[in-house]
């Protein structure tokens, strides 16, 4: 089942069961991927790729918000961010360990033959097209940078 799909019955479900909370962060992915689907380009399909960079995307958000309300200290607020969170991040993938994603970035840098900090953007290209959906950037940049510099 697509992931349009599965939030629609998920949506359906929520609002049976009248969870004003969930229906809320299940309609965020909805909009999001019918703005991604309405852009110049995409023809009304997108792929399962920009599914999941749609759904790390708001992630990320919701994450970065929620931070951001605890350090103010509106805990009441980053609940709210939070439950969000747990709701969206049952549509991604198991997310890789720091071990796994090491693996994977050091088998990309044996085949491509890279050793400087010149190449980082190739193994990192290649890394986010691999790892799609499977962890943070972040830490994929983080463990490139580390591996590189050695």
């Amino acid at each position: 089942m697509s992931l349009e799909k599965a939030i629609n019955e998920d949506i359906k479900t929520a609002m049976l069961a009248k969870d004003k909370k969930s229906l809320e962060a299940l309609r965020a992915v909805k909009a999001a991927i019918l703005l991604a689907k309405t852009d110049k380009g995409s023809e009304g399909a997108i792929s399962e790729n920009v599914e999941m960079g749609i759904l790390q995307k708001l992630v990320k958000q919701r994450k970065d918000s929620a931070t951001l309300f605890q350090s103010q200290g509106r805990a009441d607020l980053a609940e709210e961010e939070n439950f969000q969170l747990s709701v969206i991040e049952k549509y991604l993938p198991e997310q890789m360990s720091a071990d796994e994603v090491r693996q994977h970035v050091q088998d990309i840098i044996t085949e491509t033959g890279t050793s400087s900090m010149k190449d980082m953007g190739r193994v990192m290209g290649m890394a986010s097209k691999r790892l799609a959906g499977k962890t943070d950037n972040k830490l994929v940049a983080s463990i490139v940078k580390e591996l590189l510099e050695k």
